[in-house]
């Protein structure tokens, strides 16, 4: 499974995607990342995919799906956290993936452990 996460400027949820990164059982993570974004958390199986988070919802979703398209590798369903970001970045990510298409299966990490929301 690939673990897909959604990496906003609000530093203060990046622990959550620390934790994944560090926790969670995946063959390759793909960060969606502001193209200004920096110091984000990032390991040496994450692929980073910087996009403009600024632009209009339609145009941002269209250029993640075209660089998720080009870094998905096959998989048939992903993990992935919207622990991190805004409704108009998570809505882009999300959009994005269901039309390369791949399945979601949303994760988080929380006192229990890693956790799948169905």
């Amino acid at each position: 499974m690939e673990f897909v996460a959604c990496v906003g400027t609000d530093e203060h949820n990046w622990g959550q995607i620390t934790a994944l990164l560090n926790r969670l059982e995946y063959e390759k993570a793909v960060l969606v990342v502001d193209a200004l974004a920096s110091g984000y958390p990032t390991n040496e199986r994450c692929t980073v995919v910087k996009v403009d988070m600024g632009q209009p919802l339609l145009l941002l979703q269209k250029e993640v799906q075209d660089k998720l398209k080009k870094t998905i590798g096959g998989e048939f369903e992903v993990a992935l956290s919207l622990a991190s970001g805004t409704g108009k970045e998570h809505m882009a990510v999300l959009s994005a993936l269901l039309n390369l298409p791949v399945g979601v299966k949303l994760v988080v990490y929380t006192k229990e452990g890693i956790q799948f929301l169905s």
